[in-house]
């Protein structure tokens, strides 16, 4: 392990905005579930990124909303370090993250109280095997149901047509409401979405698939109620 990883993984144990969960304590007692509100010290909506990386997004949604809540939740500590010390560099007191892994959401949050979900980036898991592990399959869309409001919104942005085309799939047949989707968000100018700062945004990982050529694709949906 590289000494400016050390240093992070340092660093992030008396940052004010990272919260680091052993897996124990996030299943059974984790102490900020449902009382998020506190944490943040208002009831502004919270807006997750779920595999932040460096926390670009989170990071950049924060400056833009300053009356909304932001999580980036990542396993990879030295990665959201970036985005956790730009913002509190920046005087940002909207924006937190949690390192676990993204299958113990559901632990993370009580029902109802998360109001949006980004999920940039994501690995596409494309091997079968790896199936359980893609970020819109059936069992992580229900996690995502369990904790979000009735009319929430999740968000994937992915240089993967693999994941566009099975996320698509899966919403189109487990009857979930596709608001949006295009299949090249910059190849075409005329494109103006509806969403805030989606093409003004941009990950590390982003700028790194767009130089390589390939095609950012990008749905905005809304989970079925059950």
């Amino acid at each position: 392990m590289g000494k400016n990883k050390i240093a992070r993984f340092e660093e992030n144990k008396i940052l004010p905005n990272v919260i680091q969960p052993t897996r124990d304590e996030a299943i059974s007692s984790f102490a900020h579930k449902g009382k998020w509100a506190a944490f943040f010290g208002n009831d502004n909506p919270i807006v997750l990124e779920l595999g932040c990386g460096k926390g670009e997004y989170s990071v950049g949604l924060a400056k833009a909303f300053p009356d909304k809540n932001f999580i980036g939740i990542d396993i990879k500590g030295a990665r959201f370090w970036f985005g956790a010390k730009e913002a509190v560099q920046s005087g940002l007191n909207n924006v937190a993250f949690v390192r676990t892994q993204i299958e113990l959401i559901d632990h993370l949050f009580a029902e109802g109280e998360v109001s949006e979900i980004w999920i940039t980036f994501p690995d596409p898991q494309i091997k079968y095997r790896r199936t359980k592990h893609r970020l819109t399959n059936p069992e992580f869309l229900g996690k995502y149901r369990k904790i979000m409001k009735k009319d929430g919104i999740i968000h994937l942005k992915t240089d993967s047509e693999f994941l566009h085309g099975y996320t698509l799939g899966i919403l189109q047949g487990f009857g979930h409401k596709i608001l949006t989707s295009h299949h090249d968000i910059y190849g075409a100018d005329e494109y103006q979405p509806d969403t805030p700062l989606l093409k003004d945004i941009r990950t590390y990982y982003e700028d790194l698939f767009s130089s390589k050529g390939k095609t950012i694709t990008y749905i905005k949906f809304q989970l079925k109620n059950e």
